[in-house]
């Protein structure tokens, strides 16, 4: 039986189509834009959902046969909609600055700790609760004709089935979600003053939504039995997709944005995390955990070097027919470290700081420096940070000692032997390019009976491609970097312009 997994980011949606033995037969992708202006960070939600309904009617017509489709998405943002099911508004996004106000306002009423106790997050302007508290105040017209408050996920299977259902893990990711007792937490929505009414609700990770909707079926060319599932917000998709199910193994998801994921075998210890803006989030193994352990620029800062420093080296690649990427690695001709330190707070710092005014810097440049020397830095200083965010994680309960990556840059023997140096520990690299979409489609078979469960999915569905060792003389080199930059936030941030909030 085939089955796809339907992946919902915030600049585009993606199906991929597998059969059961893992193969992938094909997929569908649309774009839609995003809209950056002061004060605020929106995208279109009629533009999202009609380029779901275009990228599930491409698949359609291409396969027919196709079994269940499981839904996943990014976090916090969400649609309101009215009683016949129109969007009222522009979905703000995570990086959107309104509700801040709101957010201090929550925590004051019931306690940072609190909050913590509940959800498993710390409070930050980011989350839905937040947002919907900013709505209810400055837009009181539109929270008033809201007849549902659905994030992407269950907007997106809402649109399908009419089941207006939320996974576990993307509900939690609204800081309004009881991470123990695995429920809209009453005490938080009173106290914010929103109707929790407006909630969909809240299911295990995979759970069945049903066949499609009759205009549903209209739109997509699929037969009214096809199966939709509530998979789970993309973080969680991309660590099944990796095959990591218990403590012992974590997650990097090597994209444009460096996640690591490391996975806690019972309830972590939230008030370590906290420190280091750590969210808790359900499994989809009921009793494990979750973090996001992120920086905002991974790949995206090796692409800023390239596209703004190494014209020259990008022409040299085109004449020998490889990548530029490739060309900077091997132009490079050692293992030793550049000696530079890149911060890469080039969009601001995420996890341990969740300080959008933190600023990127370079460190140690010096006449010799060219593009090779600072692309292989870029490179150092992610892993480095993947490194500041594993020493932040120490004493919450990770037990992992080992690390499966994913991404695009798992495909870089350079950099996934940099990051088991610096980790003192194996890195292993992935045949997975979109775990995301491998992980959807990994829980909707098992959901639907294609695979008996998780385990066995992985089994066809996640390939190993090479392992990477930590050598210990390059450890104790790195070692002796990483020691002088973990200060080097605290020296450069007081001489950013502007003030840490």
């Amino acid at each position: 039986m085939k089955i796809g997994g339907l992946d919902v980011g915030t600049t585009g949606c993606k199906l991929t189509v597998f059969d059961e033995k893992g193969n992938e037969l094909g997929k569908s992708y649309r774009a839609y834009p995003v809209r950056r202006a002061l004060g605020g960070h929106e995208i279109d939600a009629q533009a999202l959902i009609d380029s779901v309904f275009e990228v599930v009617a491409e698949v359609a017509a291409a396969h027919p046969d196709l079994g269940g489709i499981g839904v996943t998405s990014f976090g916090e943002s969400f649609v309101l909609v009215d009683k016949d099911g129109r969007p009222l508004r522009p979905v703000m996004l995570y990086s959107d600055p309104r509700g801040a106000e709101e957010c201090r306002t929550l925590s004051e009423k019931l306690g940072e700790d609190e909050i913590i106790r509940i959800t498993g997050l710390r409070p930050h302007e980011m989350y839905s609760i937040s947002k919907l508290m900013w709505i209810r105040k400055h837009e009181p017209e539109v929270y008033a004709a809201a007849d549902r408050a659905l994030l992407i996920e269950d907007y997106v299977v809402w649109s399908l089935t009419g089941a207006a259902q939320i996974d576990y893990s993307l509900a939690s990711r609204t800081m309004a979600f009881d991470i123990g007792g695995l429920c809209w937490s009453e005490k938080i929505f009173e106290a914010a003053g929103i109707d929790a009414s407006l909630m969909s609700r809240p299911v295990p990770t995979g759970t069945v939504a049903g066949g499609l909707t009759e205009e549903a079926a209209r739109r997509t060319g699929f037969s009214r039995e096809l199966r939709v599932v509530s998979v789970s917000h993309d973080q969680i998709s991309s660590a099944v997709g990796a095959g990591a199910f218990d403590g012992s193994v974590a997650v990097d998801g090597s994209g444009t944005v460096e996640c690591l994921t490391p996975i806690y075998d019972s309830f972590p210890d939230t008030a370590v995390m906290a420190k280091g803006y750590f969210s808790a989030v359900p499994y989809v193994v009921p009793g494990k955990y979750v973090a996001y352990a992120f920086s905002y620029t991974g790949g995206a800062l090796l692409q800023w070097c390239v596209d703004k420093f190494a014209s020259a080296e990008k022409a040299l690649a085109v004449a020998e027919g490889i990548s530029v990427n490739e060309y900077l690695e091997r132009a490079y001709g050692s293992d030793e470290p550049t000696g530079l330190m890149v911060l890469p707070h080039f969009a601001g710092a995420a996890t341990p700081y969740m300080d959008n005014g933190s600023r990127g810097a370079i460190i140690g440049l010096d006449m010799e420096t060219d593009a090779v020397r600072l692309y292989r830095a870029c490179m150092e200083g992610v892993a480095y940070e993947l490194r500041l965010n594993y020493d932040a994680l120490a004493g919450s309960g990770i037990c992992f000692d080992r690390v499966n990556a994913t991404g695009g840059g798992a495909r870089s023997a350079v950099w996934m032997q940099m990051k088991a140096d610096i980790l003192n520990m194996p890195v292993t690299a992935l045949d997975t390019p979109d775990a995301g979409t491998v992980g959807s489609a990994m829980i909707t078979g098992a959901a639907i009976g294609v695979f008996a469960g998780l385990k066995e999915a992985a089994d066809v569905m996640v390939h190993e491609r090479e392992t990477y060792y930590p050598r210990p003389e390059m450890h104790e080199k790195y070692k002796k970097i990483y020691r002088r930059y973990r200060r080097v936030y605290d020296a450069v941030r007081p001489l950013v312009e502007e003030e840490k909030c």
